[in-house]
């Protein structure tokens, strides 16, 4: 938006058809959370901002709001959010409105948490550059199975393929136009390794515009689905026959001289900062997996030969380590990791990955040798968190870490994420009525 339509931002979206602003914003989860405001109200929303509930971010995805500080011991006190008049973009797929991102007074908000980072990494001279890559399941609706749906297609060996093969319906190609038309950096996709599973990458771009995009991409596929009667789910691993879906990104650094983690002269190609934010991003992995592995069912896509990593380790492009080094250097030089999973949330899981690579930088630290051959053996690299639980320790325990984060996101943070841990104790799953009512 141009410094004259900031001015009259009414008059701009009446002249392109837009009568309603749909103002959204990630929760805890990352999942989108919105209200829809005609156009003629906007100055005054732009003024004085829209009141929510601060609950919204103690909100189970089943509606059931737990006790964190500040929340109900608070009494529920408001959140203020504001629309970010710089991402304004029309819907193609929903005539007449126009979606804006919302900042919110808030230290749980997550946009917020990833303003914090990027400012202490700027103070540091490190301006991250991230590029997205985002995996998820398409499911058609099944009344005869438990779970209501089931996935759209099972064709076998369809990894990287495009068209009628893998995808009968052309999902992925109304998808990818739907996308570009809505202005987020989409730049390709295919089908990924298991039936009914896609991928799609994101153009590279600062930090925030990236988890900006990602978070749009997330909500955009998901509503996409659902006009189709579909379900698209970026749950970590929805089946059990089935492979997880991941959540990997790029990450480099830039200055006014170009990309800071290239040096031909240095070890494998790498600079000083490069290394260093790799060492940090390894020792504080314990940490991030809570961040980016953060649900119960995230840690059911780990373990050997699941092409997710396991290990804490770094390879040169290889794909079993947990940080793989693509082979471009130059202004291609970065590092991928592969940690995460389709449920992160965008914002969180690159502000913490960012905090990480800074507290490497500051330290000084060296990383290991880079991974030999296949990464799944454990006499060459300790593991990683093997559930949700070990991994908020971790993060608990990591003081540096946590530090950077914020203290009063990271309280919210744990107190909501281990009633899911305490919740998923006490439920009975049908595995275990399976496995145990008959015989016992």
């Amino acid at each position: 938006m141009s410094a004259q339509d900031s001015v009259d931002p009414v008059g701009r979206l009446s002249a392109a058809g837009i009568d309603v602003v749909r103002v959204t914003y990630p929760d805890m989860l990352g999942t989108d959370r919105a209200k829809d405001v005609l156009l003629e109200h906007l100055p005054s929303l732009v003024e004085h901002g829209l009141s929510f509930c601060r609950a919204v971010y103690h909100t189970t995805p089943q509606g059931e709001t737990i006790q964190v500080p500040g929340g109900l011991d608070a009494g529920l006190p408001d959140i203020t959010v504001r629309p970010d008049l710089s991402t304004v973009v029309a819907v193609p797929w929903e005539p007449g409105v126009a979606w804006v991102l919302g900042d919110v007074t808030s230290p749980e908000s997550p946009r917020e948490v990833l303003r914090s980072v990027l400012a202490r990494a700027a103070d540091h001279g490190m301006n991250p550059v991230v590029g997205p890559e985002l995996e998820y399941f398409l499911c058609d609706p099944d009344p005869s199975s438990p779970r209501g749906w089931r996935r759209y297609t099972e064709v076998p060996g369809a990894i990287y393929t495009a068209g009628l093969r893998a995808d009968p319906d052309n999902h992925l190609l109304r998808v990818l136009r739907s996308l570009r038309e809505l202005g987020i950096g989409v730049t390709g996709g295919n089908h990924e390794y298991d039936g009914a599973q896609f991928e799609v990458n994101l153009q590279h771009s600062a930090a925030m515009s990236a988890a900006d995009r990602a978070f749009w991409f997330k909500a955009a596929v998901k509503e996409l689905a659902r006009k189709e009667g579909r379900l698209a789910t970026f749950m970590a691993k929805p089946f059990a026959e089935a492979g997880g879906s991941g959540f990997h990104f790029h990450l480099s650094c830039v200055d006014d001289t170009g990309n800071c983690f290239d040096d031909p002269a240095a070890p494998h190609g790498l600079s000083t900062m490069a290394r260093h934010a790799i060492a940090g991003v390894l020792r504080h992995a314990p940490a991030l997996a809570a961040l980016v592995n953060p649900t119960i069912n995230s840690y059911k896509r780990f373990g050997p030969d699941t092409l997710a990593p396991w290990l804490i380790d770094w390879g040169l492009d290889n794909r079993s380590a947990m940080i793989r080094i693509p082979p471009e250097r130059g202004a291609g030089a970065r590092l991928e990791l592969r940690l995460g999973d389709a449920s992160a949330n965008p914002y969180l899981a690159i502000a913490a990955t960012i905090a990480a690579a800074l507290l490497g930088v500051l330290a000084g630290e060296e990383p290991p040798a880079p991974l030999e051959g296949y990464g799944y053996d454990t006499s060459k690299s300790p593991a990683l968190p093997s559930t949700l639980s070990t991994a908020l320790d971790a993060l608990e325990a990591d003081i540096e870490l946590t530090e950077i984060l914020g203290k009063d996101f990271t309280t919210s943070f744990l107190a909501y994420k281990r009633d899911e841990v305490a919740r998923f104790r006490r439920h009975v799953t049908d595995w275990e009525f399976t496995e145990y009512a008959y015989h016992l």
